[in-house]
């Protein structure tokens, strides 16, 4: 597909309406979440999901989200237990994936899950994607819409100067709200596990189910496990203090640089703007990118998860 074939249309009735007609085709869309960008296709089409693999050029053993539009519908796809549901009420829709034992009989491609016998699944709370499971009619596999382990998109642009001509279509909802992907949590009769930290802090989810540690470190089990993700072309540098001559410095805080993720030291904002500082500095001349160091703590744990591994060496993912 010639990336001139990529449309941008902005959210809207009739565009809403296309996106559906595209997905019930076969064919994945980009369209805007509270979180970040997704690459959306019906979750029960094996085409489609091979469609949204290919388009990321993901790894075939790194799981997808399959996106609801609320919990009975999730139920339809995987078991509950009482603190999933607990959990479900309390977050959703919203920003939180629950990794739940997967229903034998979900009608789900069997992709959606890389043979996992479990299925991750949120409901989200952007309207555009709300709108877009409703005209659908379908649930929708939904990753970020970007190149597999490049730097999320938070953007329409984003997502064009990284499939552009890979997709048909993309869904013009503005900058995302939350900047970072979901929380994601796994769930089974052994308690919770945190498999990704995201917009909903350890705390929030410790005040209704204690956290149990991942019996499995560095086994795949839900989406954006890998060592290397998140990643600008460029090296980059973590905890910088200062730059050098040849970085491009993201600061935070007192520490200015040539962008700034918050002045003021808000960790909400950072979350909102790193990804769209990553995507500034890999443009900019200079060859190598530098950040300031951002306190682990609440939503600055998901913001370290994302930068440790967009710092990593690439691992072939």
């Amino acid at each position: 597909m010639d990336p001139q074939n990529t449309r941008i249309l902005p959210v809207g009735p009739d565009s809403i309406a296309e996106a559906a007609r595209l997905i019930r085709s076969g064919e994945p869309v980009a369209v805007p979440t509270e979180t970040v960008y997704g690459l959306a296709g019906d979750a029960t089409d094996a085409g489609a999901v091979d469609r949204i693999y290919a388009a990321k050029g993901r790894p075939s053993f790194n799981p997808l989200i399959v996106h609801v539009a609320n919990l009975g519908e999730a139920e339809r796809y995987g078991l509950f237990p009482e603190t999933a549901r607990a959990l479900a009420a309390a977050f959703w829709p919203g920003a939180l994936t629950l990794v739940v034992p997967a229903r034998r009989e979900s009608g789900l491609a069997p992709a959606v899950t890389a043979g996992l016998a479990t299925v991750a699944l949120r409901c989200p709370a952007h309207p555009a994607m709300q709108a877009l499971l409703a005209a659908a009619g379908r649930p929708l596999a939904a990753p970020s819409a970007n190149a597999s382990g490049t730097i999320s998109p938070t953007r329409a642009e984003h997502v064009l100067a990284s499939l552009g001509g890979r997709i048909p279509l993309i869904l013009d909802g503005g900058p995302a709200e939350r900047g970072l992907e979901s929380t994601i949590v796994g769930v089974d009769e052994d308690g919770v596990r945190l498999l990704r930290p995201g917009p909903i802090a350890p705390a929030q989810i410790a005040a209704l189910a204690p956290l149990r540690p991942d019996p499995a470190p560095g086994r795949i089990t839900a989406p954006g496990q890998l060592r290397s993700h998140y990643a600008p072309a460029k090296p980059l540098r973590l905890n910088a203090e200062s730059a050098a001559a040849d970085e491009w410095l993201i600061g935070f805080g007192e520490i200015g640089g040539d962008d700034n993720l918050s002045p003021s030291g808000r960790l909400d904002e950072a979350a909102a703007r790193l990804f769209e500082a990553l995507h500034r500095a890999d443009r900019e001349q200079r060859p190598r990118i530098a950040v300031a160091p951002v306190p682990a703590e609440g939503l600055g744990l998901a913001i370290n998860d994302r930068l440790r591994r967009a710092a990593a060496p690439r691992d072939g993912a």
